[in-house]
């Protein structure tokens, strides 16, 4: 059997620097990239647009195993598009965020977008940004990145985000929701959001951008992968 390409999983919580990190190692790369993040989005965005409750699995499943996504990575960012229509900012709102966490809850939503996250492995290698991308999705990857920071620094990087982008946020709300996602997503049944463990741990709260990415590109070129 032929050698499956290689990937590279970045998991943590939100407001740790997983996208843009992952956008930049796909970049300097030339691999393809996973936002395992945006899947439940979607499928939390369209259960809320259609009326379904956050729990119902039978209703979930049948959104999350159809998902017309397309994924357009741009410099630091990412556009995202369903049903050709581009959703990038109608999915990064905090409610849309917290659906999410709530259907990734749900073991037959997650079990409907395994097969789909797998089958985005492709040559040349594939980065993956998501919770539990080291230690389900792809527990065998050569390099596994999980990001931390303090939940203060989280809120306080998301909220000046949201604020840069025009939208009305309270940095109290942002940080009550993060601890309360924090502490669903660790402690769920299925995939807790714990790091792998063979997983390099690398805590971001007083480090920028381009000092966790020099960093995780050392790790690659230790591991033969660039």
């Amino acid at each position: 059997m032929a050698a499956q390409p290689p990937v590279i999983t970045v998991d943590g919580p939100s407001g740790t620097g997983k996208g843009t990190l992952c956008l930049r190692l796909a970049a300097q790369l030339g691999w393809h990239f996973l936002d395992s993040g945006v899947l439940y989005r979607l499928v939390g965005f369209l259960a809320l647009k259609r009326g379904v409750v956050l729990d119902d699995a039978v209703a979930l499943v049948p959104l999350a195993a159809a998902l017309p996504v397309e994924f357009r990575p741009l410099a630091d960012d990412l556009e995202i598009r369903l049903e050709h229509e581009d959703v990038t900012r109608a999915v990064r709102t905090e409610q849309i965020g917290d659906a999410a966490s709530r259907v990734a809850a749900c073991p037959p939503v997650r079990e409907a977008l395994l097969a789909r996250q797998r089958a985005m492995r492709r040559a040349p290698g594939l980065v993956a940004d998501g919770r539990d991308m080291g230690t389900v999705v792809f527990a065998d990857a050569p390099l596994k990145i999980f990001l931390t920071a303090s939940a203060e620094t989280r809120a306080e990087r998301r909220y000046k985000q949201l604020k840069g982008k025009g939208n009305d946020v309270s940095l109290t709300a942002l940080l009550e929701d993060i601890r309360a996602r924090d502490e669903r997503d660790a402690t769920r049944a299925i995939a807790p959001l714990v790091p792998a463990p063979d997983a390099e741990i690398l805590d971001t709260t007083l480090l920028g951008i381009a000092e966790v990415t020099d960093r995780v590109m050392h790790l690659v070129r230790e591991r033969g992968l660039a």
